[in-house]
């Protein structure tokens, strides 16, 4: 008896002892969140804000962790808890660091610091590419100070006073995605839509809604791939034991690839063609929905969490944008509020009492107990971020100012906020027009004197009798290309430079859809050809050109023809028609 009870004092210890390591192996996997966050807001956004929102996602971070020290972790988790809101601060963590380690409290700290600052970056992407790097930074101290704190304590801490009343939020939909959510909400509204992004008439009504496509959708389903393997920790490392481990996994993994797959039939019949940045909103989405009950919902519970976040992502996405015009460049509203509030909601419908959380949910018990507790919840924990963050932005927009100006936007903020010229060195990365709309700029009209006016440049009439030299530029498909060089070099054509180009024609591309909002004017792929000539005739290049392009469908190409002044030969210095002859 007694070798029994040795054994299972060794097992219970050794069990302990690995579930506080996996614990911390946890939250270092959260950490890495940090970059999946970085990746898809970089992606999702044009390149010249990508060093801005890589600063940006490391700065919420190193800010929070000053302020989590000083005394986010005190308010949130001090064993001195003040009517189940607020606890009292000790800074033992700085005073007494001895003690603070004995209490078991660095496991806890660290974790949710880690939490903390997942709350605060998920601001980052519907605030991209108009805020000004300084007014974030206050606003990433403010919630990692304050808001964070108290109302997460309220949740996770003993005594805090929605763990008393039974709400459940295993790993934080609500006490950070719908946080997160919230504020990136107030914050988009606070500091207004992008340049462009909204066409408005006279009056100030909107009458068109632009797409603005992200630099790098590569760098996005990055960013969304680390999230994913960084959910496994975000949502299992506080299992306490291996059934329930498992059980987390499990869940975890159903409900954004239910949500994906959901996304993806809903955009393709919608749009007539599956949406890749949406479908990865869909995984995120399914992933914020499942965080709150991933230990008390089963598999088919997160499956239908997953099929709700996958319809309620897209819908949010485009409800903001087409109807709302709140610009939201990432969908950082639509994964983590709305399906934050949604994964709350889920508990008090799914849990199913045979998960390992054994709670009672209504379509499994018929009790309303539990769904009442976590409306009450989410609606308390929202009301608290909404009050505070909408003070913090206001007071900040009053004080040093929330946005940049229009001339550093146009530019771009890595330039214009961190010296940054490009965060591609050595590429020249494409440039999307837009109407920006720039109510100060002039236009030149008939009025305007002669000497302010642009000189207009005049085609020579070459009736002097002298050579005349042809400039004849092809647009072409990129698939016609090979046979038109052959035929070309056929009819005597002894130098040619080719580009790869963008354009469209009379069709203006063909239509194509971004996150919802269709995309007028596609450029489309195309080669460009230049051929300058003077002994082949320019009848004779056109026709071979038209025989080789011609398809008899839309986009078959343009062919320009211009009169060309000069030709100098650089190595030899010869001009005119013997520059453009063969070497003998």
């Amino acid at each position: 008896m007694v070798i029994e009870e040795i054994t299972k004092l060794v097992q219970d210890t050794v069990t302990k002892e690995a579930f506080g390591i996996w614990f911390l192996i946890g939250a270092a996997l959260v950490f890495l969140m940090q970059a999946g966050f970085a990746m898809v807001e970089t992606g999702f956004t044009r390149a010249k804000n990508a060093g801005n929102i890589i600063m940006k996602n490391l700065m919420d971070f190193c800010i929070g962790t000053v302020v989590f020290v000083l005394l986010g972790f005190s308010l949130m988790m001090a064993e001195d808890y003040v009517f189940g809101f607020i606890g009292v601060p000790n800074l033992s963590i700085l005073t007494d660091f001895g003690a603070f380690l004995k209490g078991g409290n660095a496991p806890s700290f660290v974790f949710n610091l880690v939490f903390c600052a997942t709350a605060a970056t998920i601001v980052s992407g519907s605030m991209a590419e108009r805020t000004k790097f300084l007014s974030y930074c206050i606003y990433s101290g403010v919630i990692s100070l304050f808001v964070y704190p108290i109302e997460a304590g309220w949740v996770w801490n003993s005594q805090g006073w929605l763990a008393g009343l039974g709400f459940h939020d295993f790993a934080g939909s609500a006490a950070i995605h719908s946080v997160g959510g919230i504020t990136a909400l107030i914050g988009a509204i606070m500091v207004g839509p992008r340049l462009g992004k909204y066409s408005k008439e006279k009056n100030g009504k909107v009458k068109k809604v632009n797409a603005i496509p992200g630099h790098a959708i590569t760098l996005g389903a990055l960013g969304c791939f680390i999230l994913w393997f960084g959910w496994y920790g975000f949502n299992g490392a506080a299992a306490w034991d291996s059934e329930s481990l498992a059980s987390i996994f499990v869940t975890t993994t159903i409900a954004p690839a239910v949500a994906t797959c959901t996304t993806l039939l809903f955009t393709w019949i919608k749009n007539g063609k599956p949406d890749v940045s949406m479908c990865l909103n869909a995984s995120l989405a399914g992933l914020v929905g499942i965080t709150a009950g991933c230990d008390a919902l089963d598999a088919l519970g997160s499956a239908i969490v997953g099929i709700v976040s996958g319809i309620l992502v897209v819908v949010a996405v485009e409800v903001l944008d087409l109807k709302c015009h709140i610009d939201d460049p990432v969908g950082a509203v639509a994964v983590h509020f709305i399906n934050g509030v949604w994964g709350t909601i889920a508990v008090g419908l799914l849990a199913n009492p045979s998960a390992p959380a054994h709670l009672d949910g209504l379509f499994y018990t018929g009790s309303f107990k539990l769904l009442g507790i976590q409306a009450l919840g989410i609606v308390s924990i929202l009301a608290w971020t909404a009050v505070m963050m909408t003070l913090t932005f206001f007071i900040i927009k009053k004080t040093v100012g929330l946005r940049v100006s229009r001339e550093e936007e146009i530019k771009g903020l890595d330039s214009t906020e961190h010296g940054l010229p490009s965060a591609y060195a050595d590429f020249a990365p494409a440039v999307a027009g837009l109407p920006y709309e720039y109510e100060e700029a002039l236009a030149v009209t008939g009025e305007i004197p002669e000497a302010e006016a642009v000189p207009v440049k005049k085609v020579p009439s070459f009736d002097d009798g002298s050579p005349k030299f042809t400039k004849v530029e092809i647009v072409c498909r990129e698939s016609r290309f090979e046979a038109l060089k052959d035929a070309m070099m056929q009819i005597g054509i002894t130098g040619m430079t080719v580009s790869h180009v963008l354009g469209c024609g009379a069709q203006k591309g063909q239509p194509e859809y971004y996150r919802g909002v269709q995309i007028e004017a596609t450029l489309l792929p195309k080669i460009q050809v230049d051929v300058v000539v003077s002994k082949v005739p320019v009848r004779t290049v056109i026709e071979t050109a038209k025989k080789v392009l011609y398809t008899g469908h839309i986009g078959d190409g343009k062919i320009f023809v211009y009169d060309v002044e000069n030709v100098v030969k650089v190595r030899t210095g010869e001009e005119g028609y013997d520059a453009l002859q063969d070497v003998e």
